[in-house]
């Protein structure tokens, strides 16, 4: 079992930024890859950006050059650096992780205000 939790969401003003926070625990040892994606009202949840255990990073279109996706192994914590950020990047971001199953935080809402 694995386990996620998200913090920093919060309201910003186009153009600002925010870090998102994922710490998991539980069987850490077990996980493969890690990853943020998001869903917008309406919308199907969507992959932002994803680093495997290796290192390797893969971002969707729509948030590269802007967006950056990090991890502290000391600390089972994943990092997204969301920067220039605009009003469609509204949406709730979740954590996952990628062990033998599939494992999501709780979610936490980013909302930009134009």
């Amino acid at each position: 079992q694995v386990q996620l939790v998200e913090s920093g969401g919060g309201l910003v003003q186009a153009g600002g930024s925010l870090r998102l926070s994922c710490a998991a625990s539980g069987s850490i040892f077990s996980i493969n890859a890690m990853g943020w994606y998001r869903q917008a009202p309406g919308k199907q949840r969507e992959l932002v950006a994803a680093i495997t255990s290796g290192g390797s990073t893969n971002y969707a279109d729509s948030v590269k050059g802007r967006f950056t996706i990090s991890r502290d192994n000391a600390k089972n914590t994943v990092y997204l650096q969301m920067n220039s950020l605009k009003p469609e990047d509204t949406a709730v971001y979740y954590c996952a992780a990628r062990a033998a199953f599939d494992y999501w935080g709780q979610g936490t809402q980013v909302t930009v205000s134009s």
